[in-house]
């Protein structure tokens, strides 16, 4: 029997790096929401290989907190964070991100891409609340997830579950303003449009044309073929509906 792996983790497999259903273009725009600088506090949830993390200390030199629920997630982040050379600005925790390690305004800024679409709604509403929670008054949560304008997707999204073996929860755009702004965040800003995640030209902007042609090699070859292709036939052909969406909410 073929063993069956969940997406992320097979995409990974292959050498993709940004695992975000917007990739870049989706983590661009949160980030220049956030008004990251050397002085803020971040806590990244749903780290994996932590990336978004290794680039914001990079570029901002800010202190951050990952944590991931993953240990062999957390074993890769803590291999490129070291390959970065990163280990004083990064520290990594295992943990849920229902019931975060943290005191009550910790952070100035909470990111969490790609998460929240994998729990079911009352998961959603409680993960977000600790998200309110461990924010500073007036810190600011950035989000990415999988979402969608036509209200008649019910075949798509089940087929979406099935197609990356694991169990999603998608909403609507307006659910997914809905949900923060119930949560109690004062300010709730979006940002979405068409999934990128296998698209060749998403593909070749998150990952450079080099990369993004060792990665459909990889995907080609007899053991990797009939995912990769179910995968890449769904989201460019029956879920070419999906969107992402990416959004900034204000404690």
């Amino acid at each position: 029997m073929t063993h069956k792996e969940v997406g992320h983790n097979f995409l990974a497999k292959l050498g993709k790096k940004r695992l975000r259903p917007g990739g870049i273009t989706a983590t661009n725009w949160l980030i220049e929401q956030g008004y990251f600088s050397k002085d803020s506090k971040v806590l990244e949830v749903a780290c994996n290989r932590c990336t978004t993390s290794i680039e914001l200390a990079q570029r901002f030199g800010c202190q951050i907190e990952a944590v991931d629920m993953d240990p062999q997630a957390l074993d890769q982040a803590r291999s490129n964070i070291g390959k970065a050379q990163v280990g004083h600005l990064i520290k990594l925790h295992q943990a849920n991100a229902m019931k975060l390690p943290f005191e009550d305004d910790s952070f100035d800024i909470v990111i969490n891409e790609a998460m929240l679409t994998m729990l079911r709604n009352k998961a959603k509403e409680k993960a977000v609340a600790e998200y309110l929670r461990v924010l500073k008054p007036g810190g600011i949560l950035l989000t990415h997830d999988v979402s969608y304008e036509n209200s008649h997707m019910e075949e798509e999204l089940s087929q979406l579950s099935q197609t990356i073996n694991a169990n999603v929860e998608p909403l609507h755009v307006n659910k997914w303003i809905d949900l923060y702004k119930n949560a109690g965040f004062s300010k709730v800003t979006e940002s979405h449009g068409r999934m990128t995640l296998m698209s060749t030209s998403g593909m070749i902007k998150d990952e450079g044309l080099f990369a993004a042609c060792l990665i459909l090699y990889r995907g080609m070859k007899k053991e990797n073929r009939d995912q990769f292709l179910k995968m890449y036939r769904f989201f460019n052909k029956t879920g070419k509906d999906l969107r992402y969406i990416a959004v900034a909410s204000q404690k």
